[in-house]
């Protein structure tokens, strides 16, 4: 009886079309083929087939990073966005927060404030109605 390997981890199978690559492979390395062959025909007679070869392969590079290079489950322009977004941000980022509880603190002494000054209030308020007689 045969056995398949099945992996645990299901997330990370991608479906593979042809020569076992998935879609975004087959992709990147046909775009690769657009701009690398035609630099290369082109561009062999006059710069020479070495110095050809090799800037086609500068062009390809690319492309084929693109298609193969992926970390943390990230492909490579994911991490490039990222690193550009962390770039662009301030390095420093305070940590602030609002302190409910300072908040009640301080409301508690201004209520408590209020309460004073109103007795306060009150008080001059008795000791102006009542005149000592004299």
């Amino acid at each position: 009886m045969a056995y398949v390997p099945v992996p645990k981890d299901l997330s990370k199978v991608r479906t593979k079309i042809i020569f076992n690559l998935t879609l975004r492979q087959i992709i990147c390395f046909v775009l690769a083929a657009v701009v690398g062959f035609p630099f290369y025909f082109l561009t062999k007679g006059i710069i020479g087939v070495d110095v050809a070869a090799t800037i086609m392969i500068v062009l390809m590079l690319p492309f084929f990073l693109l298609a193969l290079y992926e970390k943390d489950g990230q492909p490579l322009e994911k991490i490039i966005i990222n690193y550009i977004r962390t770039k662009q941000n301030p390095k420093v980022r305070p940590y602030v927060t609002e302190n409910m509880y300072q908040y009640l603190k301080d409301e508690g002494k201004r209520e408590r404030g209020r309460q004073l000054e109103a007795k306060r209030e009150n008080q001059t308020k008795k000791r102006k109605k009542v005149k000592p007689k004299g």
